[in-house]
């Protein structure tokens, strides 16, 4: 099963891209909530390269990693990977008069409920809107 989340962000596509895909910038915006955080991650965005992101509650609670390989890159188009665990994800930025389109879509696990996946997802790319909006400017 495939699951989709999409947002809309209000800049351009270069930073876009830069912040989808630097490290620096993805500890700033990876969490599905505020007591969530991501306190570091490693980024080798080619075909063939890997990717590592440490999440954890911010109370030390609880954490994981999400590991992954690239599988496909097209500059300021598209990125593909697999995860660790073999399920697939494809990252699409679309340009547009409004800003860039990026949707996710994604292999569910089974673990959780489609819909708990599709949410936690969604407030992922969310923050990651939100963080492009006001760190990088709009428009």
């Amino acid at each position: 099963m495939k699951i989709t989340v999409q947002t809309q962000v209000r800049s351009n596509i270069d930073a876009v891209w830069s912040a989808y895909s630097n490290p620096d910038d993805i500890t700033q915006w990876n969490s599905a909530s505020d007591d969530w955080h991501t306190p570091h991650c490693r980024v080798d965005l080619r075909e063939g390269g890997t990717f590592s992101t440490r999440m954890e509650a911010k109370d030390g609670s609880m954490g994981f990693d999400f590991e992954g390989t690239y599988t496909r890159v097209v500059p300021q188009q598209l990125i593909e990977y697999r995860m660790s665990d073999g399920r697939e994800v494809a990252v699409h930025f679309e340009d547009g008069a409004d800003g860039v389109l990026v949707r996710v879509v994604f292999d569910a696990e089974t673990e959780n409920s489609p819909e708990i996946q599709q949410q936690g997802w969604q407030s992922i790319l969310d923050s990651f809107g939100r963080y492009v909006g006001t760190s990088h400017g709009a428009g």
